[in-house]
């Protein structure tokens, strides 16, 4: 385990079962409006880093004991690399899409949705492995 300070918490089981519980919602909604094929991209992608996010909190929580709390989002992804090296990129890629996706004016491409989609099913799939 890392040293504690304020920006990560201590995981209980039931904390990890809540964050794994978490990612599989977020990412059977964005699936679900994905094959819809009506919805916002934009809301689709959202849906897949959130997922990925909590799925990567899971992670921690049964590698390392601890989650991030921190705000920056390059912190969690620090820490995932502690858990499982192999997993930092997938999150790093979605938090990258994060503010475009959430608040950006412009469409999320075709091509970032399947990005999204990719990394988040990574990190979930890790997540229920543990």
């Amino acid at each position: 385990m890392t040293p504690k300070n304020q920006r990560t918490k201590d995981c209980t089981p039931a904390d990890r079962a809540g964050r794994l519980a978490q990612a599989e919602g977020f990412w059977q909604d964005a699936e679900d409006l994905r094959e819809l094929g009506e919805a916002s991209p934009n809301s689709i992608v959202t849906l897949y880093v959130h997922a990925g996010i909590a799925a990567g909190d899971a992670i921690c929580c049964a590698k390392l004991g601890e989650y991030s709390s921190s705000a920056n989002h390059a912190e969690a992804i620090a820490l995932l690399e502690k858990a499982d090296a192999s997993l930092a990129p997938p999150l790093a890629r979605l938090v990258g899409m994060k503010s475009a996706a959430g608040y950006g004016a412009s469409p999320m491409s075709a091509q970032r949705v399947t990005t999204a989609r990719s990394a988040a099913e990574k990190l979930v799939l890790a997540a229920r492995a543990l």
